[in-house]
C-alpha cells in the first residue's frame, strides 16, 4: 500500500509540473485545498477512486497511467487536454495593454492639437478601470475565480477614484463619494464568505 501511495504521489506531482501547474493550481480545479494537494504528493494521503479519476481526466491520462511505475515513452509525452497556461496569460497581458496604448495615443493626440496639458490626465485614470475589468473577464474565464473578489475590490476603488479625480479637475470636490466604496467593500467581503469553503481530505 506505501509502494501505491507513493507511485501516485509522484505520479501527481510529474503531471501537474509538466502541465506548468502549481499546487494550488490544481488544488483549485478539484476543489480541495493546496495543503491535500501537498499531503498527495509527498505521499502521506492518497485521493480516493472518484478523484484519481478526476485527475486523470484533468492531464488526459489513464487512471492506470496514475498507479503505475513505469510508463512508456510516448504516454508520458501525451500532451495535455489543456492548453499551456503561460499562453493564456500572454493572450490575457497583451488585452490589458491594448487600454494603456489607447490612453497613450488619445494623450498624444489630445495634446498635439490642444497644444498643452489640462484634462488628458484623466485618459490613464479611466484606463486602470478598463485594465481591471479585461483581468476580471480572462481570471473568470481560465485563471483563478476566487481572486475575482480581490479584481473586483480594486476595479470600484478605482472607478471612485475615476469619478472623484474628474469632479476635482472642474474643482468639484466630491470626497464623500468613498464612503459608497467602503459600503461596496463590505458586500464584496461577505460575497466572498458565500463561496463553498475547499474540500479537506486527511
Amino acid at each position: 500500500m506505501d509502494e501505491i501511495k507513493t507511485i501516485v504521489a509522484r505520479n501527481i506531482s510529474e503531471l501537474r509540473q509538466a502541465n506548468h501547474m502549481t499546487q494550488l493550481d490544481l488544488a483549485e480545479k478539484l476543489n480541495y485545498s493546496d495543503k491535500t494537494i501537498s499531503k498527495w504528493e509527498r505521499a502521506e494521503s492518497t485521493p480516493d477512486i472518484a478523484v484519481l479519476i478526476e485527475i486523470a481526466r484533468l492531464f488526459g491520462v489513464t487512471l492506470d497511467y496514475l498507479v503505475q511505475a513505469e510508463h512508456d515513452v510516448q504516454e508520458m509525452q501525451k500532451p495535455s487536454s489543456e492548453e499551456p497556461k503561460y499562453n493564456r496569460r500572454a493572450i490575457a497581458y497583451i488585452s490589458e495593454s491594448v487600454a494603456w496604448i489607447v490612453a497613450i495615443v488619445a494623450f498624444i493626440i489630445t495634446t498635439l492639437i490642444m497644444g498643452r496639458v489640462t484634462f488628458q490626465f484623466l485618459y490613464f485614470v479611466y484606463a486602470l478601470p478598463a485594465v481591471l475589468i479585461v483581468r476580471l473577464v480572462f481570471n473568470s474565464i481560465w485563471f483563478n475565480p476566487r481572486r475575482n473578489y480581490y479584481i473586483i475590490s480594486l476595479l470600484m476603488w478605482s472607478l471612485l477614484a475615476a469619478v472623484h479625480l474628474t469632479f476635482w479637475h472642474f474643482e468639484i470636490n466630491i470626497a464623500l463619494i468613498y464612503l459608497l466604496g467602503v459600503a461596496g467593500q463590505a458586500v464584496i467581503l461577505l460575497w466572498s464568505r458565500i463561496s463553498r469553503p475547499k474540500r479537506q481530505k486527511n
